[in-house]
């Protein structure tokens, strides 16, 4: 039996949720914690229980704080959200790294706020040890230790590392920085760049072909570890829109914008009162 105190919480959720909801219009998705293989038969479920309930909306809100993960599961999940909404917008009142900012990038729209980052599309994957390993990093110290054998500076400790190092678990990793990077160019034209129709300086057509072209640097951008130097590091808001990658701000919408931050901060509680590591959250299931 749910203590009294257990209750008021799940309540207060419910109805800061219930706000959410409404301010935006939508169906409302909170997903926060990793992208982890098998997470996506959870989601369906989920998925499907709300647009069964009489009360579907056409466009699904995800209100996402990640870490990252796998890609896998991203692009299962982007599949199922895409089988029911004709419109999937990503909200990001926090982080999302990795293979979060991938999901985002197949959203009609992404909102951030000042506070707000996203990441390198640095995906995570398993190495033989069975943990979860950032690809680009180990591409990047075996591409330098190539470079030192090609220049014949490669000590005896570094030779024994590029000696031993599992070429099977090496393609994992350029499959997976290979696959972000394709996601990126078959979902942001699809999706983000949608309503990109002409081009401001000269008002003609814009191509799919320009719309691919346009994804694919900023793919290549977000997958530059020489860039940005970590997995985990931050990229803005402004950042981004540097990159070409427009970002909507969360400030434009203030009546929405209010509910997302109550309920932001009230989950954010909850959360670390029960120490949860994942938390899913639909007008439905808590």
């Amino acid at each position: 039996m749910a203590s009294p105190i257990d209750k008021t919480n799940r309540e207060a959720m419910q109805n800061a949720f219930n706000a959410l909801e409404e301010k935006l219009d939508a169906d409302v998705f909170v997903y926060y914690g990793g992208l982890n293989d098998g997470i996506e038969s959870r989601v369906r479920k989920i998925i499907e229980d709300i647009c069964n309930d009489g009360k579907k909306h056409d466009k699904l809100c995800v209100i996402l704080t990640t870490t990252g993960g796998g890609l896998s599961p991203v692009k299962r999940m982007v599949n199922i959200f895409r089988n029911f909404y004709s419109e999937v917008d990503y909200i990001v009142p926090d982080y999302a790294y990795s293979a979060g900012t991938v999901m985002c990038c197949s959203g009609d729209k992404i909102y951030m706020d000042y506070y707000s980052v996203l990441g390198p599309i640095d995906p995570q994957v398993r190495n033989k040890d069975g943990n979860f390993v950032a690809a680009l990093g180990y591409l990047d110290k075996i591409n330098e230790l190539i470079a030192k054998a090609q220049n014949n500076t490669l000590t005896n400790a570094e030779f024994i590392i590029l000696k031993d190092f599992d070429l099977a678990e090496l393609r994992a990793y350029e499959q997976a920085r290979d696959l972000a990077v394709d996601l990126l160019v078959e979902w942001l034209p699809k999706y983000k760049f949608k309503t990109w129709k002409f081009h401001k300086s000269s008002n003609t057509p814009v191509t799919l072909e320009e719309k691919q072209i346009r994804a694919n640097e900023i793919a290549q951008n977000l997958s530059d570890n020489k860039e940005w130097k970590s997995h985990g590091r931050p990229i803005s808001r402004e950042e981004l829109g540097k990159l070409k990658l427009k970002i909507d701000n969360l400030e434009d919408i203030p009546e929405a914008y209010k509910a997302i931050s109550e309920y932001n901060e009230l989950m954010r509680d909850y959360i670390g009162k029960y120490s949860m590591k994942q938390f899913i959250q639909t007008r439905r299931f808590l």
